[in-house]
């Protein structure tokens, strides 16, 4: 899950890291699958199939799960409400996007007792 831990190397003023963990844009009913690439308090950069990118707004929600390697906890998911700010088609088949996240709520799953 976790690719790097490490803070991604640019000059943003809020640091950035890199984790690659699954990211579920919510728009209606539906649920676009992603996967992210870096993130931060106050953005995400995140890649969708190609073909997904045209279903995304401006303005969009979207849950990611955080690994515990991450969060020193167990497992948790952050669900956000976020706005585009740029795409990229880097390649055939995916859509990377950054995005400005404008607000969040953590949501830590439940532990299980054995």
């Amino acid at each position: 899950m976790t690719r790097n831990l490490g803070l991604a190397s640019d000059r943003r003023e809020r640091p950035r890291f890199e984790v690659s963990a699954p990211l579920m844009v919510i728009r209606g009913l539906s649920e676009i699958p992603g996967i992210t690439r870096d993130l931060s308090n106050r953005g995400i950069y995140f890649y969708l199939d190609l073909a997904d990118n045209a279903l995304l707004g401006k303005d969009f929600e979207f849950l990611v799960e955080l690994p515990p390697e991450m969060t020193f906890l167990a497992r948790c998911s952050i669900r956000c409400r976020g706005r585009v700010v740029r795409t990229d088609n880097s390649s055939r088949l995916l859509t990377g996007i950054a995005a400005e996240i404008l607000d969040y709520s953590i949501q830590r799953e439940a532990e299980t007792s054995a």
